[in-house]
């Protein structure tokens, strides 16, 4: 009996404060199409607007690969021409959406990551690895102009050393070299990479939003602007933590000898 193949797409899923978006593509490694990089923003939105949404989880299908990237079977149409600028601007939606996202952001890598896909995962606060894992950002390899407005996002993860070795050379990083370069956060047995991750993005989840937004906003800063952070926009965070409903709970919590019920409030 044949089957219809399930068109490439992205996937959500939400349980326990937990968004998982999922790219739906394993017969090409999870690779993005151009109408896949178009909805992520979108799912990020409504990750964003969700107030059950604590933590947001980027994976690919399956174990195999997180994601091989762009589609390159889509290439000769789409990054071609007028109509590579586009394409460009598509991708840059996409990675932007991912780095300035307010609420945590954990990429759950499997297998391959190259290129677009690897990008994704530096855009995510942290990424948790599979041994098995494998970066490679091989644009040269491609002739391909690696647009500029994604170096600030490798430069927060890795030294500029070694994002131009990525971006000269091409190579492919299994996980104990991506850890020791600083992309992976953790690795662990491509076993129990999904219980680790859940594991983590639970522990984010159950502490006060308002808090790790308030950090993650400094942090961020701090990376895009190390001479001329905005103080005061940050203290505004940390003032709104201060006089919130979460502090009083905190606080309460505390004295009562109890786990703390926070909700962003």
């Amino acid at each position: 009996m044949s089957t219809t193949p399930t068109p490439p797409m992205l996937r959500t899923l939400t349980d326990n404060g937990i968004r998982v978006i999922l790219a739906d593509n394993p017969s090409r490694l999870n690779a993005y199409t151009r109408d896949m990089w178009a909805a992520l923003p979108g799912l990020f939105r409504e990750a964003e607007a969700d107030p059950e949404v604590r933590v947001i989880v980027l994976r690919g299908a399956g174990t195999k690969a997180f994601s091989a990237g762009a589609d390159i079977s889509e290439f000769e149409g789409n990054r071609t021409g007028a109509e590579a600028r586009r394409y460009d601007e598509i991708n840059h939606e996409a990675f932007e959406a991912v780095g300035r996202a307010t609420k945590p952001t954990i990429a759950m890598v499997y297998g391959y990551c190259f290129g677009g896909g690897c990008e994704l995962a530096m855009c995510c606060d942290m990424r948790w690895v599979a041994d098995d894992a494998v970066f490679s950002i091989p644009a040269a390899k491609l002739s391909i102009g690696y647009n500029p407005r994604w170096i600030r996002p490798m430069l927060s993860v890795v030294t500029a050393a070694k994002a131009k070795e990525m971006l000269f050379t091409g190579r492919r990083y299994g996980a104990a070299a991506a850890y020791d370069m600083g992309i992976a956060n953790a690795v662990v047995p491509a076993a129990e990479l999904e219980a680790e991750t859940r594991k983590v993005a639970l522990e984010m989840a159950a502490n006060a939003p308002l808090s790790i937004r308030a950090a993650k906003e400094a942090v961020d800063e701090f990376a895009a602007r190390p001479e001329s952070p905005d103080f005061a926009r940050l203290d505004r965070f940390v003032e709104a933590c201060f006089e919130s409903e979460d502090y009083a709970e905190g606080r309460r919590a505390f004295m009562e000898k109890r786990k703390p019920v926070f909700r962003g409030k």
